[in-house]
């Protein structure tokens, strides 16, 4: 199994695509907080963007995008003394799916959101920087790019079925530059765990059988190194040993599994690596502060 496509899974990421931005002349936008994660591409010219509490301006260019991993307020604009109009009235004002600001159509972005489950913060985003910028004149940038042109066109075409492709090809966006900043940067936390030569196959190993007994002797065999030498890395990388990472993932299952459906604890357990309920019953305690039982009344209550 590949632990990204199972994290994205577990978090249910989707995607939403709203209106495109037309702009020109001397103008610039603030946009409230998103509450996922929000993307946006430059198709035409180019223009600032501007994060709360990133103190860099990014300078966008045609064919770059960019990933907003934080709910944080942001504008973009044609120059940064320009005073900014809100998002909103723009965006309500739009007319065949294009919003305007300023005068002329210079500039011309396309974007939308990722929406996630309430585990989306502490499994994938804290793992990332607030602003992911990929730029269109990096190699790497074309299997972005190619996304990109395919969600322009859908929605520019207006096939049948075309913003429902497009909404599916946003998704393919985001694996992709997740992919790519995994490439080009160390960082730590589990993401950079998958990019390590070390880690990786033990992480894979981990999350393609999560309920074998493993142990650091096993998983320092499937990364081909020391026990002393994985365990070293983990905490360097990851912040936490394998065992402990392997604790933390069988929880996240379990979880899961306890939110979605009606599958007795004893047969959770067992899925997810633990001998008994009882022994489930402890480590989910023990890392969420609630009993499996109590877990699952809160979510019942929810609904």
């Amino acid at each position: 199994m590949d632990p990204l496509e199972d994290v994205l899974t577990l978090v249910g990421a989707t995607s939403q695509l709203s209106a495109a931005l037309a702009a020109g002349g001397r103008w610039a936008v603030r946009f409230d907080p998103p509450a996922g994660v929000k993307f946006n591409s430059v198709r035409r010219g180019d223009c600032l963007l501007r994060v709360d509490g990133v103190p860099e301006r990014v300078v966008l260019a045609a064919g770059d995008c960019f990933l907003l991993t934080r709910p944080r307020a942001f504008t973009l604009a044609a120059a940064p003394d320009i005073p900014p109009e809100p998002a909103g009235p723009i965006f309500q004002a739009a007319v065949d799916g294009v919003a305007r600001a300023g005068t002329g159509d210079g500039v011309f972005l396309i974007g939308g959101a990722f929406s996630f489950t309430e585990r989306a913060r502490a499994l994938l985003l804290d793992a990332l920087p607030p602003v992911i910028h990929v730029p269109a004149a990096t190699p790497e940038a074309a299997t972005v790019r190619w996304a990109v042109e395919e969600i322009d066109a859908e929605l520019r075409g207006e096939p049948l079925g075309g913003r429902l492709v497009a909404e599916h090809l946003a998704l393919v966006m985001l694996i992709r530059v997740l992919r790519l900043h995994l490439a080009r940067t160390g960082g730590s936390g589990w993401l950079a765990g998958l990019a390590d030569p070390v880690l990786g196959p033990a992480l894979r190993a981990m999350h393609a059988r999560p309920a074998q007994p493993w142990t650091v002797a096993e998983l320092a065999r499937v990364a081909a190194v020391s026990r002393s030498t994985l365990a070293a890395r983990f905490k360097e990388v990851i912040g936490r040993g394998p065992l402990e990472y392997l604790t933390g993932w069988r929880i996240e299952l379990a979880a899961d599994r306890i939110r979605r459906g009606d599958d007795t604890l004893a047969s959770i357990a067992r899925a997810v690596g633990y001998g008994s309920e009882s022994a489930l019953s402890v480590a989910f305690k023990r890392t969420t502060g609630l009993s499996p039982r109590a877990y699952r009344s809160r979510f019942t209550l929810a609904g």
